[in-house]
């Protein structure tokens, strides 16, 4: 008995985790000196959540960042927050939303794999991480071709 209410409550556990998901993961390459990358990734929650910060032992810092238009002006700012409509992917691109990786000690070389820990704010106000594992590429048209 004491076996399948373990079970239960692993079940339980792994199932509440799963409740927010982050596929294709990916950060930009960086060269000598440069010393702020973008990630991306596609960000799925089964229940309403916000994404309220991230972390790296890659950066000093990491932000939650917004690309848009201005009327002709290309402009990026800092989120507090991300909202994740419940059974909709949220994609972070160029161009769009992404995890800005900031105060770089070194260069991010393509191949590497970036840890990012995700904190994601549930609909009932706990807070959740997500552990991401984000591929160092070139560009987004690598991340097209499968490299």
């Amino acid at each position: 008995m004491r076996a399948i209410v373990g079970g239960i409550l692993l079940a339980a556990a792994a199932a509440s985790q799963a409740q927010v998901e982050a596929r294709a993961a990916w950060a930009r390459a960086t060269v000598q000196g440069q010393t702020t990358a973008g990630a991306y990734m596609q960000l799925t929650s089964r229940e309403r959540a916000s994404l309220v910060g991230a972390e790296s032992p890659a950066a000093g810092s990491v932000e939650i960042h917004e690309t848009r238009m201005e009327g002709k002006v290309m402009r990026m700012r800092a989120l507090t927050r991300l909202e994740l409509p419940p059974g909709k992917t949220v994609e972070l691109k160029p161009g769009g939303y992404h995890i800005m990786l900031l105060s770089l000690p070194r260069p991010l070389k393509k191949g590497e794999v970036v840890p990012i820990r995700l904190k994601v704010e549930m609909a009932d106000k706990s807070v959740r991480t997500l552990e991401v594992r984000a591929e160092v590429r070139e560009s987004a048209a690598s991340e097209h071709r499968g490299h």
